[in-house]
């Protein structure tokens, strides 16, 4: 498994101040693995303990000994504010959401975690290219159940077959259009990848965001829900 980009900043800290040597990638790689089999519940704890937690357990599975609190939040904090810093919207986006909202009501529809989703709209600036934004973790279900996408519609004022949705994942974006019976789905399939044959099937498929405004006219929507 590939340590990404985001860790460099964490094992950087984890080998000059603390002298971890290999160990420092190996802690990252437990963390991303971690981070993959979450399954957060908000009554029972906060995003920040749950995910310092992760950074505990993978310090301690490495290294041996007593737990370290102390490091596991510096790791922890460390790493969520410089993946933080790497979420930007490009210049061509933001153009062409700006482009698109004279024609089209916008809508930016996420799961996750509550607080870890504010901070990334947050982080990226992007509330002001969108009419409305909704984050799964502050309603009762997420994608790809219909009820997340009644309420979108209901929130733009717009009747689920007039909405398109626009994702980049197959089993929640596509599928949760597909249930809710919207329009249109349209999958961005950036990196070619051929799903499976159980995968839900969207109406359109394209390889970049950029396409949308040349395959929104040819749909004729009035309004594009995108993630």
């Amino acid at each position: 498994m590939k340590v990404h980009m985001w860790p460099v900043e964490v094992i950087k800290l984890l080998q000059s101040k603390y002298h971890y040597k290999e160990e420092a990638e190996i802690i990252c790689n437990k963390v991303q693995v971690k981070l993959s089999k979450e399954c957060f519940h908000p009554s029972n704890t906060c995003i920040t303990d749950l995910r310092t937690s992760h950074w505990e357990e993978a310090i301690q599975e490495t290294k041996g000994g007593a737990a370290n609190r102390k490091l596991a939040e510096e790791c922890y904090f460390l790493w969520k504010s410089t993946r933080l810093q790497h979420m930007t919207l490009a210049e061509e986006v933001k153009a062409m959401l700006t482009e698109l909202r004279k024609e089209v009501r916008l809508l930016l529809l996420t799961n996750g975690e509550r607080q870890t989703q504010r901070e990334k709209i947050e982080a990226c600036a992007c509330q002001s290219y969108f009419d409305a934004i909704v984050v799964g973790g502050e309603q009762k279900e997420e994608k790809p159940a219909p009820s997340i996408f009644y309420y979108s519609c209901d929130l733009l004022g717009v009747q689920p077959g007039d909405c398109v949705m626009v994702g980049d994942t197959l089993e929640t974006d596509i599928q949760g259009g597909l249930n809710a019976g919207l329009k249109a789905t349209v999958w961005i399939n950036k990196n070619g990848m051929v799903p499976l044959k159980s995968s839900p099937t969207p109406h359109y498929i394209v390889s970049s965001v950029l396409e949308l405004p040349a395959l929104l006219h040819s749909i004729d929507c009035k309004v594009s829900v995108s993630t």
